[in-house]
């Protein structure tokens, strides 16, 4: 009888550490799946009387600060906080940088969408390949973060990840948010209400006529289509220099 009950016993405790165990695989992919936690914008500070730099007598594959260029966008650099789907910070500090043919693209872009009433705001642009070696270490999973390696065109200055918002600052909906991987991020995914629809075909549409491509899985992100032949880039800026 005493073996039988320490049998029982085991089976249990055997069954109880399994779920356990399930729970925990369950949760690291949630964690991946999962939009992140609202947290405050880490933005890009622009002084007010700041001059605006000019493109003149400079190369189209030369790295720039955006906004020395445009004082019209908005910025919420996710991968300069935790507050991503890495749940890790890997930029020393906040800023967006481009090559000039990309922030050319995108300054002509957001002067559409500035008539309509929105303007572009990013999450990430230029990303050094020493930072996606930093987050391939984190997810080393293509699925998710481009083999450093290979690159992607964020290291070739040549990608953003953007959304908009109106011009008081307001996210248009967009379905879900960035680093949101999931069906619901999908472009071809039809099946949401029409305002998400109209939002992400706004975007879309304009981009596109701008020489930017998207991916299918992630509303958030676009290419541009000059920008896939460049070398990968591992060009930093200076936290420490001033404005």
């Amino acid at each position: 009888m005493r073996i039988l009950t320490v049998l029982c016993l085991c089976i249990i405790f055997s069954c109880k550490e399994k779920i356990k165990e399930i729970k925990s695989s369950e949760k690291i992919e949630t964690t991946i799946i999962d939009s992140v936690k609202e947290e405050k914008p880490i933005t890009i500070i622009i002084p007010e009387e700041q001059k605006l730099k000019s493109f003149n007598n400079i190369a189209d594959s030369t790295f720039i600060r955006l906004a020395d260029y445009s004082n019209n966008f908005a910025y919420d650099m996710r991968y300069a906080t935790e507050n991503n789907f890495l749940k890790a910070k890997v930029y020393d500090c906040a800023e967006c940088y481009t090559r000039i043919k990309t922030a050319k693209a995108l300054i002509e872009a957001n002067k559409e969408f500035l008539k309509r009433g929105v303007k572009i705001k990013f999450y990430d642009c230029y990303r050094p390949n020493s930072v996606q070696y930093k987050m391939w270490k984190i997810v080393p999973n293509p699925q998710y973060v481009a083999n450093p390696k290979k690159g992607s065109i964020h290291n070739k200055g040549g990608a953003v990840d953007i959304t908009l918002v109106t011009l008081e600052g307001e996210e248009l909906d967009m379905g879900t948010d960035f680093d949101f991987f999931g069906k619901r991020a999908y472009h071809d995914n039809l099946d949401l209400p029409k305002e998400i629809l109209e939002n992400r075909k706004l975007l879309k549409e304009t981009m596109e006529k701008h020489g930017f491509w998207s991916i299918r899985t992630e509303w958030w992100h676009y290419n541009l289509g000059s920008a896939s032949n460049d070398k990968i880039a591992n060009f930093k800026w200076d936290c420490n220099e001033v404005h």
